[in-house]
């Protein structure tokens, strides 16, 4: 089970109209994913990153059966659920919240966003796709035209490009405009092309 544990930058709740909510990847920390922030248009935001406990959302793949990741993948969950409800609580509509992850950040992102579709201001998900050993009918909403980036290697060692597929194939038929691009033979990492797509099209 995690802890809750927010890192926020950027303005305050209170005085911000958009914010964006960032997720580490395994191994990773709040801090590590929260400085992608200086790389994106979002001066006027306020900024969220929550921090698993133990630096690891759920233990084994995001490929493995979904039981296997419990109960840290429920937890996960749940953790941005209640950060989404408090961030519009202050009355910050959907369609100005934004979410980026990278790698099991990612997989959290996009299964988040899938499982409690709207239109959001956008997503960028780096190298990652919905969780679970196959699809699974856990998913709901209507993304209303949001914009998500995807961007990924082939191949890369923990998210194949089929997975990636069938996430767009999903999100699109939730209303989602999805944008993807794949790097051949690049390694587990966020380049500096794929920051600037995914700016272009979240952001422009």
């Amino acid at each position: 089970m995690h802890t809750k544990n927010i890192l926020t930058a950027g303005k305050d709740l209170k005085d911000a109209k958009k914010a964006m909510i960032f997720l580490h990847g395994r191994g990773g920390t709040a801090q590590d994913i929260l400085s992608l922030a200086d790389h994106l248009p979002v001066e006027d935001f306020a900024l969220f990153a929550p921090q698993a406990t133990g630096n690891t959302w759920y233990p084994y793949s995001f490929l493995a059966p979904p039981a296997q990741n419990e109960p840290g993948l429920s937890s996960a969950l749940e953790i941005l659920k209640d950060l989404l409800d408090e961030i519009q609580l202050q009355g910050i509509a959907a369609e100005n919240i934004y979410f980026a992850g990278f790698s099991q950040g990612a997989c959290l992102t996009a299964e988040f966003v899938t499982r409690n579709a709207s239109r959001y201001g956008g997503v960028i998900i780096f190298t990652g796709g919905l969780i679970g050993d196959r699809i699974y009918e856990n998913y709901k909403g209507d993304f209303a035209g949001t914009p998500v980036f995807i961007g990924s290697g082939n191949p890369d060692a923990h998210v194949p490009v089929e997975r990636v597929k069938e996430t767009q194939q999903i999100m699109q038929e939730m209303n989602a405009r999805v944008e993807v691009k794949i790097y051949d033979n690049r390694p587990h990492t966020i380049s500096r092309d794929e920051i600037e797509l995914a700016v272009k099209f979240i952001f422009e």
